[in-house]
């Protein structure tokens, strides 16, 4: 035990003196330029939308048709009680709720004015409030058509609702994106070079006599990461509640243990580039290369995932960061607990399970 201790003293201090984050800050830039200037758009497109239609007549018939056909949405599902709207949103199965009211098309033709709601998800609030005002648009040019035609005065309003997030807040959205960036930059990053710094210094050779286990050797670099990417959570949900009066809706406790999870998933995936590669130059760019900028573009932080295509929506899924910014989102912005994001759960724990194993077999392969 005094041995791991030592080795994990002399991991801190390499932290402390480490001054190769600086490469990250003057080439992050430029490949995030490149990389958002050529990849992505910043429309929502192809959003999921769920409809309940009370009144089950041509003019609500024409609309979900016109909505379905744009290429901003996609009619998903039909509820057939306000009692599903909660349901379908904690499932995270779709960003708008189109309600028709009852005699939608009579009271168009015969009072001139009819109110359908529009009920969107803002836990993301960018989205929420883009793809609401583009169904606006589609039920406002219904009624210019309307107009011309009949020439009167016929009027459709929308009553909007924003679920999780009235206010709209962007710190609601901004929160969980940062610290899965952060996690993902000092986890995976910054172990990345640990094991390969070994052997450029010539320290090798002191592993290869050590008494300790390759198994130990591998955790005595991680845990300082794993200590400081804990407490940066730790600061980062102070600031949010107490600097931009940001809730924790759902249990602190499970929040607390999901970035956990995550942060053992960030090593353990550095751990593995630290074992393959042969030096940290090639550590650094390929983590930076290969970690931060699919972590920044496939979270969904930024950006809907369903907006972009196909090829790259199936690459998201095995990007760690996308996983966590849901479980985050799902448990501060929405306060769902373990149930919602058991799946999330489980695809974190499979991907340490994989990276940690694979880490601790190149290792050996190393030291034999």
């Amino acid at each position: 035990m005094k041995t791991f201790l030592a080795f994990i003293t002399k991991e801190f201090r390499h932290v402390l003196r480490d001054k190769r984050s600086l490469l990250i800050l003057l080439g992050l830039p430029i490949v995030m330029m490149i990389l958002f200037g050529f990849a992505l758009s910043s429309e929502v497109k192809n959003s999921n939308v769920a409809v309940l239609d009370y009144a089950q007549d041509d003019a609500s018939h024409l609309l979900i048709d016109r909505i379905n056909q744009s290429q901003y949405f996609s009619v998903q599902q039909y509820l057939h009680s306000e009692a599903e709207i909660e349901r379908v949103f904690r499932q995270g199965k779709v960003r708008l709720v189109v309600i028709f009211p009852q005699n939608f098309q009579e009271d168009l033709l015969h009072t001139n004015h009819v109110q359908v709601r529009l009920i969107g998800d803002a836990s993301d609030p960018n989205t929420s409030n883009i793809v609401v005002n583009y169904a606006s648009n589609i039920f406002r040019d219904y009624q210019n058509e309307l107009s011309d035609n009949k020439k009167l005065p016929y009027s459709i309003e929308t009553e909007t609702r924003m679920l999780y997030n009235p206010q709209l807040k962007s710190s609601y959205n901004f929160v969980p994106g940062v610290m899965t960036l952060i996690l993902m930059l000092l986890g995976a990053m910054m172990t990345s070079v640990s094991i390969v710094k070994e052997k450029e210094m010539g320290t090798m050779e002191i592993l290869l006599v050590s008494p300790m286990r390759p198994l130990l050797v591998v955790l005595s670099k991680a845990v300082p990461y794993m200590v400081l990417c804990f407490i940066d959570v730790i600061i980062i949900l102070l600031l949010a509640v107490f600097l931009l009066g940001m809730p924790i809706r759902g249990s602190l406790l499970l929040l607390l243990a999901e970035s956990l999870l995550f942060i053992i998933t960030t090593l353990s995936l550095g751990l593995l580039v630290s074992t393959i590669v042969d030096s940290q130059q090639t550590a650094m760019f390929l983590s930076l290369v290969g970690f931060l900028m699919p972590a920044l573009v496939f979270s969904g932080f930024m950006f809907p995932i369903e907006n972009m295509p196909l090829p790259l929506q199936i690459i998201s899924n095995i990007v760690p960061t996308k996983w966590y910014y849901s479980i985050v989102r799902a448990i501060m912005v929405k306060g769902l607990g373990f149930s919602y994001v058991i799946k999330q759960t489980l695809i974190l724990v499979g991907m340490t399970v994989f990276f940690l194993g694979v880490a601790i077999r190149k290792f050996k392969i190393r030291l034999a």
